[in-house]
């Protein structure tokens, strides 16, 4: 009965679903998960390319997989009956892609099997597609895969131009100007990835900080507009339109509980 009504309650939306993984919730930049071959392969653009698409691949049809055997997978065997699924994606694309990108898997080197045990494709598959239907699971994984793609290809394109020189192959940079090559070490690309990192966070939250929407009250206050600091000529603190810093909105609530708890006292 637990299996039947498992995530059926408040199932979210296929939307949703799929654009937590592009920001609010990207494996690489706010999980930090699959750093190894984040790190380690971009390099070069088609690098973390190639290296994307591939884990983006193995995250939808694995995903959907699970989904669909969940309820007949014993719990006792779960994990390892979710990495033997995995491992047949990603044997599938090791053999199409040494086929027919025989340079791409050799500059992926062992990071392409590794995928097998990478956290993301992994930890999707128990996180997520055991509990939910095959719909959600592969929005999901294409969510998350394309989010960890974007990742890869925004580090490999800034380590290249830095690096090398050049951008997909194609030099970029003037000859007068020579490459960082420390940006094709490690410790350039922890630093790109701090700085993404960074500009990720900024990007989510930032909005939140300078629109800070007030919520509806049934009884409009006249005095909460003149003590407001930001003068946006509404006049109306019910309207939507009327926006109020959020440190504003902390020290009236903060007020309001001492005036209140000064009044029980003074009763």
């Amino acid at each position: 009965m637990a299996q039947n009504t498992h995530g059926t309650a408040t199932s979210p939306s296929l939307s949703s679903t799929f654009n937590k993984g592009l920001l609010e919730e990207n494996p690489a930049l706010r999980q930090m998960l699959g750093l190894c071959p984040t790190l380690a392969v971009t390099t070069a653009v088609t690098n973390g390319l190639g290296m994307g698409l591939a884990t983006t691949f193995v995250l939808v049809c694995s995903e959907v997989v699970v989904s669909l055997l969940r309820k007949y997978i014993p719990s006792s065997v779960r994990t390892p009956a979710f990495i033997t699924i995995i491992a047949s994606f990603v044997t599938l694309v090791m053999m199409l892609t040494k086929a027919y990108l025989p340079s791409l898997d050799e500059a992926l080197g062992i990071y392409l099997p590794l995928i097998v045990v990478n956290c993301v494709v992994l930890g999707r598959a128990e996180m997520f597609a055991s509990k939910n239907g095959p719909l959600l699971a592969a929005a999901d994984g294409a969510g998350m895969g394309i989010g960890f793609t974007c990742s890869l290809v925004m580090m490999s394109a800034i380590r290249e131009v830095l690096g090398n020189g050049t951008l997909l192959g194609v030099r970029v940079l003037p000859s007068f100007i020579e490459p960082m090559v420390i940006m094709v070490m490690p410790a350039g690309g922890f630093a790109v990835l701090g700085i993404l990192l960074a500009a990720s966070v900024w990007i989510e939250e930032h909005p939140r900080h300078r629109h800070k929407v007030l919520r509806k009250s049934s009884s409009p206050s006249a005095s909460l507009c003149a003590a407001c600091p930001i003068q946006c000529g509404v006049g109306d603190p019910t309207n939507d339109a009327c926006a109020k810093d959020e440190f504003v909105e902390m020290l009236e609530a903060a007020y309001a509980a001492a005036r209140k708890e000064a009044e029980e006292r003074d009763q």
